[in-house]
């Protein structure tokens, strides 16, 4: 019989695969420092918004699988987890159509001056209508920063508009992006410098934390704007604030924070020309779903000592613990 603790509860349809390997605990807690004593006696461990850390993770000797509804995996310790051969499970594509809406959803508010104008109509300013701040979305052109599968969906989403779709990404090559219709950038700067709107879609790594700062924005068009919908470590908040409040950029919206759930005094929520959201890009019913389901089934394989596919640390399966 194996333990299986969540950070979080899985809905329904994901929960119920992983009923059938064990005694399930959930913590409802994203501090699992807090729950050590179910930690420590975990087989698998499923974390959403927690953090899962070296210690935490060296502390559950029966540990040997981590899965992550999602595809990013910034939360985990990825080291010490492949250190051990546990692989992490996540969800490619699960929530890719979720997310791709989102940042449309945020371009699409941005364009037409939305938020202002639902704030200012709710205060009787009815004259708000001839701001001349909205555009068209037509013939513009967005450059996508990580052209991986969500950055790809961006794309498809914004050619059905006609708009004009640029690229930049080191791991795709010039024909890799001429294939899908995106014009190819040679550097992030090229793209930031032709872009009307700049989409993020990079995971949060080394080379892309605080990717974007104060010297990047002011490459960027006055007119144009900044959408976040990947990780909130990638732009500098404090540069971001910065350029809207002097018209550096035109707006931005963002999905992410660099600290989850933020303080209410955050910078953010007293800078002009910004949309937030919650982190909630991927939180469609049917994207929920798809992300419950597929980490659940990655987990019950390793469980069963099957080697699943979809995980953030291949390396894991060259440990001895996976040549028994």
């Amino acid at each position: 019989m194996k333990h299986i603790v969540m950070t979080q509860p899985l809905c329904k349809e994901g929960y119920e695969i992983m009923e059938k390997e064990g005694s399930i605990f959930v913590a409802d807690n994203p501090n699992p420092g807090e729950y050590m004593d179910e930690v420590e006696k975990a087989d698998c461990i499923i974390v959403r918004i927690a953090h899962l850390n070296r210690e935490e993770i060296e502390r559950a000797p029966r540990l040997s699988v981590i899965g992550r509804t999602g595809v990013g995996y910034d939360s985990v310790d990825v080291e010490a987890a492949t250190e051990r051969g546990i692989p992490i499970v996540i969800t490619p594509g699960a929530n890719g159509d979720a997310v791709a809406e989102h940042t449309l959803a945020m371009l699409f508010a941005l364009s037409n001056n939305l938020v202002e104008a639902h704030n200012e109509t709710l205060k009787g300013n009815f004259a708000i209508r001839g701001s001349g701040k909205a555009f068209e979305l037509h013939g513009k052109t967005l450059g996508i920063l990580g052209t991986g599968d969500i950055g790809k969906r961006v794309a498809r989403l914004a050619q059905a508009l006609c708009m004009n779709v640029c690229g930049y990404d080191p791991e795709y090559t010039k024909a890799d992006m001429m294939a899908l219709g995106i014009h190819h950038c040679a550097t992030m700067e090229e793209l930031l410098s032709v872009s009307d709107a700049v989409t993020i879609h990079t995971p949060l790594n080394s080379s892309t934390a605080n990717m974007i700062q104060l010297e990047q924005l002011r490459l960027m068009k006055p007119s144009s704007f900044l959408i976040n919908c990947a990780r909130g470590g990638i732009v500098s908040e404090e540069d971001l604030a910065f350029a809207l409040e002097n018209h550096i950029i035109a707006g931005a919206g963002t999905d992410v924070f660099s600290s989850e759930p933020p303080k209410k005094d955050h910078i953010f929520f007293r800078t002009k020309n910004l949309i937030v959201s919650p982190h909630s890009a991927a939180q469609t019913k049917e994207a929920v779903i798809n992300m419950a389901v597929m980490c659940a089934q990655g987990c019950s394989a390793i469980l069963r000592g099957e080697k699943w596919p979809h995980i953030a640390n291949p390396k894991a399966y060259d440990h001895p613990r996976w040549k028994r």
